[in-house]
């Protein structure tokens, strides 16, 4: 019988590259059965910039300062930074279905749960990946993800307290006129930031247990760098 449990690893502010190399780990030891379940990463980055396969050079505008990386997931150009929180779903979908687009919907739809837990009404738009909101459709969540052998890696960043000025300085996801938000707008919350973010966690965990229908358990990053030979 499948396990249909996954291992969530809040890793806190993690370097994107160091980032890469783990969850690129993390996916070879899953394909290699290294890793005998799944994992999601939850973490934050400095601030850095990723260009997906689809990316063009037009649509990074001032990157001055900020560090550049070429990756292997689907989409444009991104900005990653201190407030978002980004998600490595390294999944085995011979456990679920082997399909990416099924993939990707489910992704969303953790997404869209997760904030409803937060009185923020999300939506899918038709022909773009991603969340955005219900009302003045600004979006909230970016989605680019890499399959290999079935195994997934790379994944979602959902703006939490996010510097959303920093999204001037690319075309974010190739969209033209894109207006970027985030729970903390989208709120107006009054929280401190620590919280805000902590309860953004708690509701993409459960958000993502009922989407995908599974259970998630709490892990160490040594557990997971344990099996796959990294860290």
């Amino acid at each position: 019988m499948t396990d249909r449990s996954i291992d969530v690893i809040e890793a806190g502010l993690v370097p994107y590259g160091e980032a890469l190399e783990w969850q690129r780990s993390l996916a070879e030891a899953r394909i290699a059965g290294r890793l005998e379940r799944d994992v999601l990463l939850l973490l934050q980055h400095p601030p850095v910039v990723t260009l997906g396969r689809t990316a063009r050079a037009g649509h990074l505008l001032e990157p001055h300062d900020l560090p550049v990386f070429e990756v292997e997931r689907g989409g444009d150009v991104t900005f990653h930074g201190p407030g978002q929180l980004v998600g490595y779903p390294i999944l085995d979908l011979g456990g679920y279905r082997r399909d990416l687009h099924w993939y990707l919907r489910t992704l969303e739809q953790a997404l869209i749960d997760a904030l409803a837990r937060l009185d923020i009404p999300t939506e899918r738009k038709p022909g773009y990946t991603g969340v955005w909101t219900s009302r003045g459709s600004r979006k909230i969540a970016s989605i680019g993800v890499h399959v290999k052998q079935w195994v997934t890696s790379h994944g979602f960043a959902l703006n939490v307290t996010t510097d959303l000025s920093q999204f001037d300085r690319i075309v974010p996801c190739g969209i033209a006129g894109v207006v970027m938000t985030s729970v903390e707008r989208e709120t107006g919350n009054v929280k401190r930031e620590r919280d805000l973010f902590d309860e953004t966690v708690a509701a993409v965990i459960r958000g993502f247990e009922r989407a995908f229908d599974v259970t998630l358990t709490s892990a160490s990053p040594e557990w997971s760098c344990s099996r796959s030979e990294t860290c």
